[in-house]
């Protein structure tokens, strides 16, 4: 049994300016792909599985196209190359924008159609923030996606999608899918499923499946930074008895929208000048301050400093601030070496229009090189010796997880506050978060969705629009019938 596998994975936020090329991505080719942990579930089904291209960034902006179409045709070519196949299995995100085109999976999935034919089932696993369309539903048989955020059963997502993959192919019984669009689109910070009412919404998707007829019970609460038609939530079912998932998808599909008005944040928000009010002021320790507006794993561009001025301001103590995307100023360190203290402009070095660099006067602590330049980090000391310690990075990315922190010689427990462009927290932050506060800060991932711009937007959708009555409508896959 040959199975082929592949994919693109990202996340873009329509209102990020700086756009993300090749270079941005982390690319697995070939036999790597079968190596890396990523794809590690694939040993434990009886099939060779066939490597051709998984491209995965850290979210930010739109792709290029010519990145898009790099990476689509070499996926292509390697799909080609290991014809004829059984089975494609395809590990997608599902909030991919590309520069100047709508519905960059759609396009992705149906090339992939195209080339294996009619009769090679495709299975999909998705991100639970991905937009899904027809275009999509019509190209694929299997589907399923994450039941967590923060994503927590990444490789559990994956076993749901390979089992029934297997299914198929071993006993040639080929399923339906079907999917019920909800016009409702909230953040993730607002639906995580560590919080009401999406806990148990999203616990309650395996009571829903049933053996002999319903394989795959799955949401979609889709990506509000997004500004396209196919932005919305969705419920989607894979199976065989086709009047079960129909009626499940729209009792899915009915709940969500009954509950659109309960959702809201799992911790404490304010503005950004109340929120570092209120973690100066905290008793208790370490504070968790998240910059929710530059969250660089929501699509932020990373490079906004206005958290930082607050925290500078205040002259805080005890602080780690981790950390700001900032090319010349890591440059800087590295140039001036350890020991060396420098005046600093930092910040707004990627989104010039709409963010401010502070100016501050830092001690360039430790450096950290990467493999190049553009991968370099530095830790600067602001403040003098218990001040705020800051950590800098060539490249956008996040510090969500304790190994983020401890590779850098940072001791997030003992801080007294640990800001982070975040939104809600990694569940190693939250593990010791006390306690956690959001702030609702600027950016291109501000939470304040229903004021943002939405010319290419599906009207209505809540909460952009409130004063609309909605009845599900179950849509079937093209090959479903």
């Amino acid at each position: 049994m040959r199975i082929a596998f592949g994919g693109l994975h990202t996340e873009c936020s329509t209102y990020n300016p700086v756009l993300a090329s090749a270079d941005q991505f982390t690319v697995l080719r070939g036999n790597t792909m079968l190596k890396h942990p990523y794809f590690a579930c694939l040993h434990d089904y009886p099939a060779t599985f066939l490597p051709t291209l998984h491209a995965r960034a850290v979210p930010g902006g739109p792709m290029t196209r010519a990145a898009y179409d790099s990476f689509k045709a070499e996926f292509l070519d390697r799909l080609s190359a290991a014809m004829p196949i059984n089975g494609l299995y395809l590990a997608m995100h599902g909030a991919v924008f590309v520069d100047g085109m709508f519905d960059a999976e759609g396009d992705w999935i149906s090339a992939a159609r195209d080339l294996v034919g009619p009769d090679v089932p495709i299975a999909v696993s998705y991100d639970l923030h991905g937009n899904l369309s027809q275009t999509i539903i019509d190209q694929i048989d299997i589907y399923s996606t994450y039941r967590t955020a923060p994503h927590i059963d990444v490789e559990e997502t994956q076993h749901r999608t390979l089992k029934m993959l297997m299914r198929c192919l071993q006993t040639g019984n080929r399923p339906a899918l079907c999917w019920a669009p909800v016009p409702v689109l909230w953040p993730g910070e607002r639906t995580s499923t560590v919080d009401e009412p999406a806990r148990s919404l999203y616990a309650s998707l395996p009571r829903r499946e049933a053996p002999d007829g319903i394989w795959d019970a799955s949401f979609n609460i889709g990506y509000v930074w997004a500004d396209e038609p196919r932005a919305t939530a969705a419920a989607v079912f894979t199976g065989t008895d086709r009047d079960a998932i129909a009626n499940a998808a729209s009792a899915l599909a009915q709940e969500y929208w009954d509950l659109r008005a309960q959702f809201t944040f799992g911790s404490e928000t304010g503005s950004l000048p109340d929120m570092v009010a209120r973690a100066l002021a905290s008793r208790t320790h370490p504070v968790i301050l998240a910059d929710s507006g530059d969250n660089p794993t929501g699509g932020g561009v990373g490079d906004r400093a206005d958290m930082l001025a607050a925290l500078v301001a205040a002259s805080a103590r005890n602080t780690i601030v981790a950390g700001i995307t900032d090319a010349p100023a890591t440059a800087r360190c590295f140039e001036a070496g350890e020991g060396e203290t420098l005046d600093f402009s930092i910040g707004a070095t990627l989104d010039t229009a709409e963010s401010q660099p502070v100016q501050c006067t830092g001690e360039v602590l430790r450096l950290y090189p990467g493999d190049t330049p553009a991968r370099h980090q530095a830790i600067v000391q602001i403040g003098g010796a218990d001040g705020i310690t800051l950590a800098l990075a060539a490249y956008r990315r996040p510090y969500h997880d304790f190994t983020d922190f401890e590779a850098l010689g940072l001791a997030p427990r003992a801080a007294g506050i640990v800001a982070v462009k975040s939104g809600y927290l990694s569940p190693d932050l939250a593990s010791i978060a006390n306690p956690n506060l959001m702030a609702l800060s600027p950016g291109v991932v501000d939470q304040d969705v229903a004021h943002l711009p939405r010319p290419n937007k599906a009207r209505p959708t809540y909460p952009f629009d409130t004063d609309f009555d909605f009845t599900p409508e179950v849509r079937w896959s093209a090959r479903s019938s």
